[in-house]
């Protein structure tokens, strides 16, 4: 698989896909000319013909190179110098089989990995070619949007999170997303501050918001020190310019009393990124399937699994208020204090996803949700998933990346793993 968050020059143009062609001297130009024709004609997305003239090469969002004819690789390499100082790759070969072009397309590809570089022939059905075309689009889109992205760790990562650290500087270099410390004591004197003046919050907050304090004010004496949690977050994440965060939340429990398990789920759906525990790679994770699916999914560990079926059972006590059909608050389980939510999600197709902090690796799988459950001895929200492949769940046996992974409705892994190395084992 291909990495696509290598970083490109700054000064690209808005969204646009170029293409530029290779073509041997010895076939007849006019014949080329009709095969060309025929073969952009049955491509459905938009694009700018460049033709031979590689000058602006790299300055649009996806720039294909059409391997019209076999003989190339020569011209290729005389260019290639050039191309590789225009443009960093990966770099897309397409060809539509005519005239041996998808042999020279294979040469050139082995070339360019012998060079240390990624690239990819884009060679199937017209169908296959525009999708694949539109899905590599989606994904440079979901590149830009993490670009410059400020994500906060509010208190350090929890003390049992030993295998869950981040590489920084690779989460800058790879993602373009800078980790932001910001002082647990932080967080408390916001929630003093606003405790303080909580009688002008009445009319602030999203939607969901007034849902909840209208429909379980009456339900729970924990409810106003959640929303409080809630408001003070939001002063974090405006006064550090962050567009999501992970929280050391088991620190609240001792400080206020109280949980964030609310909080984080209205700020999740409202497209505030918002892990728990100060898992760093969990919220790196949702933050980029939520760039290149719109979603940002639920954080949750596996409390049972049954390898031979691919049957297993996730919990936690947050979920996007955006992702359940309907939901209920109860207590934290661990601690029984605070407010947390016990969502129930449709039953459907899913899709889990987890990052390493250093990027090495990633896993993906898709299931179907089956049921979610009640049961009094386990995190709130509770989801029955059944792996689609039941050999995957050999994986959190074996080499999990943590005990977070990130559930997203519906399927998605094309996309996930179009953009990284996914480990299967």
């Amino acid at each position: 698989m291909i990495y696509l968050f290598t970083f490109l020059p700054l000064c690209l143009s808005p969204m646009s896909i170029a293409i530029y062609t290779l073509t041997s001297t010895l076939h007849d130009e006019k014949a080329i000319d009709r095969v060309t024709n025929d073969f952009f004609g049955s491509l459905n997305f938009d694009y700018d013909f460049k033709g031979s003239n590689y000058t602006d090469f790299g300055s649009s969002t996806i720039n294909l190179i059409f391997v019209r004819t076999g003989g190339t690789e020569g011209l290729f390499l005389q260019m290639f110098d050039h191309l590789l100082h225009c443009a960093h790759h990966p770099f897309y070969l397409l060809t539509s089989g005519k005239s041996n072009s998808l042999a020279a397309s294979m040469e050139i590809l082995a070339f360019l990995r012998q060079q240390g570089c990624e690239g990819e022939i884009i060679h199937g059905t017209a169908d296959y070619i525009s999708q694949r075309i539109r899905l590599l689009e989606r994904v440079e889109q979901a590149r830009r949007m993490l670009m410059d992205t400020r994500l906060g760790v509010i208190g350090k990562p929890s003390d049992w999170l030993i295998a869950s650290q981040a590489d920084r500087d690779v989460v800058r270099q790879k993602l373009g997303v800078e980790l932001v410390d910001v002082p647990m004591d932080e967080l408390l004197t916001a929630i003093d501050q606003i405790s303080a003046g909580s009688k002008g919050l009445e009319g602030r907050g999203s939607e969901d918001y007034h849902r909840v304090i209208t429909n379980f004010k009456s339900q729970t004496s924990n409810l106003k020190g959640a929303t409080i949690i809630y408001h003070a977050l939001k002063t974090i994440i405006e006064k550090h310019h962050l567009s999501g965060f992970t929280l050391r939340c088991f620190d609240l429990l001792s400080t206020v009393h109280n949980t964030g398990c609310l909080a984080l789920a209205l700020l999740n759906s409202e497209g505030i990124v918002a892990g728990c525990e100060g898992d760093v790679p969990a919220m790196l994770t949702m933050k980029v399937a939520q760039a290149l699916t719109g979603i940002t999914g639920f954080q949750a560990n596996p409390a049972n699994i049954d390898p031979q079926t691919g049957r297993m059972l996730f919990a936690h006590c947050t979920i996007p208020l955006n992702m359940v059909e309907r939901y209920e608050l109860d207590t934290h389980f661990e601690s029984g204090i605070g407010v947390a939510i016990r969502g129930y999600v449709k039953p459907g197709p899913v899709t889990i996803f987890k990052l390493a902090g250093d990027l090495s690796r990633s896993f993906v799988a898709e299931g179907v949700l089956l049921e979610c459950q009640d049961k009094p001895d386990l995190c709130r929200t509770q989801m029955f998933i059944k792996l689609d492949d039941p050999a995957l769940a050999n994986y959190f046996l074996t080499c999990p990346i943590g005990n977070h992974h990130i559930i997203l409705p519906g399927h998605h892994a094309e996309i996930l793993r179009l953009s990284f190395t996914t480990d299967k084992k």
